[in-house]
């Protein structure tokens, strides 16, 4: 019989309470876990710049880039939170990250700083883009509360393209 209960839960679908409707779960968290994918792939490659930051501004672009990966990984947990709080699922997995992720990945053993951060504000602009896009489909389907939280993350998304774009920039 505990084994029979045991199954049972095992299998029991993960279907938290919502009045949003199944159209809107399966369509918010699924925009959400591509979002979060795009999160953790974005907060990846700025602690790896980061962690490879080198040259004569290393001390400021290490700190700023550091900043900005607390700032990122900060959304993680919100975004897939949010898409438990809808009655969907999210990722479960690097492997699952890897093949839903629109941010490419950078792994080449040099990049310059001036290169890092140039490639991190045009990530930062494209994350923008599908933050936007999330937002639209959270709005068609009134989630308030997604919405509200998507507005405050462009907002920090374009405060890290103006630092960046500031950083970089000839003077």
């Amino acid at each position: 019989m505990d084994k029979t209960i045991a199954k049972l839960r095992q299998q029991a679908p993960l279907r938290t309470p919502t009045d949003l409707g199944e159209d809107a779960t399966r369509d918010i968290a699924g925009a959400l876990t591509v979002l979060l994918a795009d999160m953790f792939a974005l907060y990846l490659k700025t602690k790896n710049f980061h962690w490879h930051m080198s040259g004569p501004h290393f001390r400021d672009y290490h700190l700023l880039l550091d900043e900005h990966g607390d700032q990122i990984f900060a959304t993680t947990d919100a975004i897939a939170e949010r898409a438990r709080k809808v009655g969907g699922t999210t990722l479960r997995s690097v492997g699952h990250i890897a093949r839903l992720q629109r941010l490419p990945d950078n792994d080449a053993d040099y990049v310059t700083a001036e290169d890092m951060l140039a490639e991190l504000g045009e990530d930062n602009k494209r994350l923008i883009t599908f933050l936007r896009e999330a937002h639209v489909v959270c709005e068609n389907y009134n989630d308030v509360a997604t919405t509200s939280l998507i507005e405050v993350w462009i907002d920090e998304a374009e405060r890290r393209v103006w630092f960046l774009f500031e950083a970089t920039r000839s003077h």
